[in-house]
């Protein structure tokens, strides 16, 4: 296997070319008409027209009254308008005052107001204080007067039932009173007890001596 170099060569060539320099728009002419008709003159002379200080007269004489009277009209205006702000600041000032009337006489009104409420509040706390007062006086004078007549009742009822009684005696009757008894039935127990023993003996012997008896009246 074997490597080949390509030395090959293409066949070049290089063309150039040049444009023409830009040529600039030259400047667009200006448009006259074409002529027609007749040309016609006059000729004026001085003082054909008019005179100016004659003419301008009237002119400035209204001129001067159109500025006056709207000069006055205006000086008026701003009379009259000051006499209108005098008036508005007059009525404000008065209705400043008014209202400052009418804010005391509705503080004043409102002062009444709870003052009389305070006072209504208070005669109706005493009232209901004096109330209360007449009740629990009434309440005290019938539980008085119940109780006077229970209280006995009761101390009796607790009394009987055993509520109220003499630490002594309640001592005697729980405590000395069951030993006492106790006591006795032991004593009585043994006596029973010694009794039917004794009675025991004597029948025994009573038994034995009628027997011996008995075998001695059959001998």
């Amino acid at each position: 296997m074997y490597l080949l170099e390509l030395s090959d060569k293409i066949d070049e060539s290089s063309v150039e070319c040049q444009t023409d320099a830009f040529l600039d728009r030259p400047t667009t002419p200006l448009f006259i008409p074409v002529k027609s008709g007749k040309d016609v003159a006059t000729q004026i002379e001085e003082g054909e027209l008019f005179d100016f200080d004659v003419e301008v007269r009237p002119m400035l004489e209204v001129l001067v009254g159109k500025t006056v009277e709207q000069a006055l009209l205006e000086v008026m205006e701003e009379e009259e308008l000051a006499i209108l702000r005098a008036q508005q600041r007059a009525f404000e000032e008065l209705r400043s005052a008014e209202l400052v009337e009418v804010q005391r006489l509705e503080e004043q009104e409102r002062r009444r107001r709870e003052e009389k409420e305070r006072r209504i509040k208070q005669q109706r706390e005493a009232l209901q204080r004096e109330k209360e007062s007449v009740e629990k006086i009434a309440a005290w004078a019938f539980a008085k007067q119940y109780l006077s007549e229970l209280l006995p009742r009761v101390y009796g009822m607790l009394r009987d039932k055993g509520y109220f009684y003499d630490p002594v005696e309640r001592d005697v009757e729980t405590e000395f009173l069951p030993w006492v008894i106790k006591e006795v039935n032991n004593t009585l127990g043994k006596r029973y007890v010694a009794r039917t023993i004794l009675n025991t003996l004597i029948r025994d012997i009573a038994e034995q001596r009628l027997e011996a008896y008995r075998q001695e009246e059959q001998k």
